[in-house]
């Protein structure tokens, strides 16, 4: 039988030990500062689908060390930055985390390390940081490949050459004094 594991108090130490996965899926709806990050009228309907699965790995002469491999994945509603349309943005993450016992190791440890240096706890809570790392790989401008409309491509059009024909030259009545 599968131990059931809570993902907003997961024990990473009993998940790394029987080496074991927990995977499962919601809608963005779930995850409130993804919906922040979303377009307005955006579907929220999209999913988040997420896979963790816990190692331990022994060191010589030491305690063995905690690890977490995450990979999640989503649909985030965006607007285009080019023509200002919704675009679905995919997020991907596969990332791989070192636990350590307290804040001063991890701190110590990430500044030397490679890989991502995370704080041992009973209660981790798993949503968050699958929230942060999606949050971490959204796009600084999202924008389509192809925008689904033609965009203008120049300042001026003949509405606007229109509107300045119409308007008086402000010089015009000096150069009627001049005279």
């Amino acid at each position: 039988m599968k131990k059931e594991y809570s993902l907003e108090r997961l024990d990473l130490r009993a998940l790394a030990q029987a080496a074991d996965t927990v995977s499962g899926h919601a809608a963005v709806a779930h995850f409130p500062r993804l919906v922040e990050e979303s377009a307005p009228g955006g579907s929220l309907q999209h999913e988040v689908r997420w896979k963790a699965v816990g190692e331990t790995r022994a060191v010589t002469g030491g305690t063995d060390q905690i690890w977490l491999h995450l990979e999640a994945e989503a649909t985030l509603a965006q607007t285009c930055q080019r023509c200002l349309a919704h675009v679905d943005v995919g997020l991907e993450v596969h990332r791989s985390y070192r636990f350590v016992r307290d804040e001063a190791t991890a701190e110590r440890e990430d500044d030397e390390s490679e890989e991502d240096v995370l704080v041992l706890s009973r209660e981790f809570n798993l949503m968050e940081l699958i929230e942060d790392e999606l949050l971490m790989a959204l796009p600084v401008v999202p924008r389509h490949e192809v925008c689904p409309q033609e965009l203008p491509m120049s300042l001026e059009d003949d509405e606007f050459r229109a509107a300045e024909a119409e308007k008086p030259n402000p010089f015009a009545a000096l150069a009627k004094l001049k005279g």
